[in-house]
């Protein structure tokens, strides 16, 4: 029985391909870093040709140094950065403009117009997510309207629009599938998380033609063969989420009040719901968790803009550190008496404050103030964020009782972040063995289509934790130091 999956994790800042067994044994990897645009301030661009070549570049890459054939891989699964949207013309294959990063606030002010008309609260009722620009929809309308000729053409059913995971599927497919799984879809702010469907009175809203929009399938579907031109042999492609909701399915999160937090460019931390939507009263966002043989596992989903770009601002910005890891080293060197707060509000605050216009700052700074205090004030402010999110949680969700967090993402590496992260939330923090969770959500979801993986259930029994973190910070310095940190984002708020 043919028993590798070759999973495809494409990210905000490179793409990646990796070869698993039936065991979630790596066998084969390879990466490749693409280009970021900023176009203007707030704006921020891919190539999407770039994604392409860079995702099939990365698979060929994985086969080879695998020494295996395309007959050997049972199962492609695809895993994504969400939101960034992309329009392309079903003719040619050519996007119509760059895609429109998650990050990209072109369309906030058009965010609050709808704001001032009221329109929150429906778009709320049915997508289960805040009116924001950070969601596909309104990055769709902004195409549609600014791109020459390109409204005429969705309308005439000429144009395709996907998140990244659909245009990846479009071209391995030969523009045989224009599809999307549910997990995607409900990131848009065009779709119906309670009915699971494109919702009409969303997309005349955004005057949107549903000629545009992909089928939207389960999580783990059959959607389609990768061309055998493209990698040596056709290939099934059996599985589609996107990063979060992947990276919950690859923590095993299967049942009600798991929850799981990722910490990369941002940070996600994103609670099992079970059969229930909760809609959120503390701005958090409902979302489908995942779809499995048409039945909807839903999530309450917090979003930190700003996690390992933070550390990346220190990098490459600041020249404070020369890499990544010199934060955790520098930062224990910190001198204690040193109360410094980082608020990386660089493209604004996520959840739960939803603050577009909030900015960053750093508070507590003093004439001894160095790049020690400041390594240890942009690590805590992951830390502390994640205390807010999980605050918001414990009240929308009363089911939540004592926490567990499993974790993953580059910076839980970081034995001092996930050592204060345990510290401040004052519950245990496990790393998991297998640190590419994404990754192993997308190949579990492509193989259990596959026949090869055995039912949710049955999965959480492999996942194995590798640290588990307990608090051990005294009640009344934890106290002190998140009264601090709430001060701090209060004086950064831009209302």
């Amino acid at each position: 029985m043919v028993t590798h999956i070759l999973a495809i994790d494409q990210g905000t800042t490179s793409s990646r391909a990796i070869i698993f067994n039936d065991k979630f044994e790596i066998i084969a990897q390879a990466q490749q870093e693409f280009e970021q645009f900023f176009p203007q301030s707030g704006w921020v661009e891919h190539y999407p040709e770039e994604i392409w070549s860079t995702t099939l570049a990365t698979c060929r890459q994985a086969l080879k140094e695998s020494a295996l054939s395309p007959s050997d891989i049972a199962a492609i699964g695809i895993t994504n950065q969400r939101e960034t949207t992309i329009i392309w013309d079903r003719e040619t294959g050519k996007p119509v403009y760059n895609a429109i990063v998650w990050q990209d606030r072109r369309t906030a002010e058009f965010c609050r117009e709808l704001s001032r008309q009221g329109k929150d609260q429906i778009i709320t009722s049915k997508t289960g997510l805040l009116l924001d620009s950070y969601f596909s929809g309104t990055k769709i309308k902004w195409i549609l309207d600014n791109v020459e000729g390109a409204k005429e053409k969705a309308a005439n059913g000429k144009l395709a629009f996907g998140t990244v995971d659909t245009y990846l599927l479009w071209r391995l497919t030969g523009g045989k599938q224009h599809a999307t799984d549910a997990t995607n879809a409900s990131r848009t702010m065009l779709y119906n998380i309670h009915e699971n469907r494109w919702d009409e009175e969303l997309l005349q809203l955004l005057d949107i033609p549903p000629a545009l929009l992909p089928e939207v399938r389960d999580s783990s579907a059959d959607f389609g063969l990768a061309e055998e031109s493209l990698l040596g042999g056709a290939v099934p492609i059996r599985g589609i989420a996107g990063d979060q909701q992947a990276a919950l399915v690859g923590q095993a999160c299967f049942q009600p009040g798991m929850i799981k937090s990722t910490y990369g460019t941002g940070c996600f931390v994103v609670l099992n719901t079970g059969s229930r939507a909760v809609i959120s009263d503390n701005k958090l966002l409902t979302t489908i968790g995942y779809r499995l043989n048409g039945v909807t596992t839903y999530a309450l989903e917090g979003s930190i803009f700003v996690a390992g770009a933070a550390v990346q601002w220190m990098r490459d910005a600041m020249g404070l550190i020369k890499t990544a890891s010199d934060t955790g080293t520098l930062a224990r060197q910190a001198d204690e008496s040193q109360d410094v707060y980082l608020v990386p509000a660089f493209t604004g605050l996520g959840a739960p404050h939803w603050d577009p216009d909030a900015r960053g700052a750093i508070f507590g700074i003093t004439r001894a103030t160095g790049p020690a205090e400041l390594s240890r004030a942009a690590l805590e402010s992951v830390c502390y964020q994640t205390r807010d999110l999980l605050e918001a949680m414990r009240g929308d969700w009363k089911e939540m009782g004592k926490t567990v967090l499993r974790v993953d993402g580059g910076m839980v590496a970081s034995d001092y972040t996930m050592q204060f992260l345990a510290d401040i939330l004052n519950a245990p923090v496990d790393r998991p063995a297998a640190l590419e969770t994404t990754a192993v959500g997308a190949a579990y979801l492509a193989g259990l289509q596959a026949g090869i993986f055995p039912p949710p259930e049955e999965l959480g029994d492999t996942w194995k934790c590798d640290t588990r973190f307990e608090p051990s910070m005294e009640e009344r310095q934890r106290v002190k130091k998140y009264d601090g940190w709430k001060d701090a984002i209060a004086r950064t708020l831009s209302r």
